[in-house]
């Protein structure tokens, strides 16, 4: 019964928050991205060598598939928006069972998806962008292997400093959480040896500097209004279809002060 009720709030929160998501991202970072990529198409790339017998399949080869602008585009952006609402919702929901088992009803629902959203905006965003900004089309970076392990000790990181802060009650865990959160710094994250607009002219040097500023921004605005929906949605969702079964269930079993 409570699984049920999990899968159904995750879903109803995903199609709000991942409606809401493609909107404001249409509004914010879509028109940032097409301008970019008008220009990463002007860029101008040493030709890799190319063995005999590649120069025979070459006019053969299949384009890759890629979404039309314009309303198939905005279509599977909304599909891929709601998929990751549905996941953020469940981990949401996830950590608000747990604190209600650990510490009992001491916070209400909104107020408490309230924070598990504020820790999933500074684990999954912020503390992770501090080290390696959001970049638009075009633009050259470090290893792309090198970026996906600092992203994760980053995101883990944070997410563990967020755990401690909220569920340890020893007297040291301010200066762990500290500790955590200074790790990935202290270890470093990945930067590119060379021109990130490498092979760009300079009017589209300036352009795409230009852009990529606003980026960082539209990206961080997105994700703060994802967090904060989730947090809202999320918080009445929790609180309408799943507190109450989950309640039912840790009474049965035991568990006190959870009503």
């Amino acid at each position: 019964m409570v699984f049920q009720r999990l899968i159904w709030a995750a879903l109803a929160t995903a199609v709000v928050v991942g409606s809401g998501q493609t909107g404001v991202q249409r509004w914010q970072v879509a028109p940032l991205i097409l301008a970019a990529e008008v220009y990463e198409a002007q860029k101008a790339e040493a030709p890799e060598p190319m063995a005999p017998h590649e120069h025979a399949h070459e006019h053969g080869a299949a384009k890759e598939w890629a979404p039309a602008n314009g309303f198939e585009r905005l279509g599977w952006t909304w599909v891929a928006n709601s998929l990751h609402a549905f996941s953020m919702a469940l981990l949401v929901f996830a950590v608000m069972g747990v604190w209600l088992y650990r510490r009992g009803a001491s916070v209400g629902s909104l107020a408490l998806a309230g924070w598990v959203a504020a820790a999933g905006f500074v684990s999954l965003h912020l503390w992770p962008s501090l080290g390696m900004h959001a970049e638009v089309p075009g633009m050259e970076s470090a290893p792309l292997h090198a970026r996906q392990v600092w992203w994760v000790l980053a995101v883990g990181s944070a997410a563990g400093a967020c755990a401690v802060a909220g569920f340890v009650r020893a007297a040291g865990r301010g200066l762990v959480a500290v500790a955590l959160l200074a790790l990935p710094f202290l270890v470093g994250s990945p930067q590119l040896q060379g021109d990130a607009l490498e092979g760009f002219g300079s009017e589209a040097q300036a352009a795409l500097e230009q852009l990529g500023g606003q980026f960082i921004w539209a990206t961080t605005w997105v994700a703060l209004s994802f967090w904060a929906s989730m947090g809202v949605v999320g918080g009445f969702a929790f609180n309408r279809w799943v507190r109450p079964s989950l309640v039912a269930v840790l009474k049965g079993a035991g568990v006190a002060d959870v009503g």
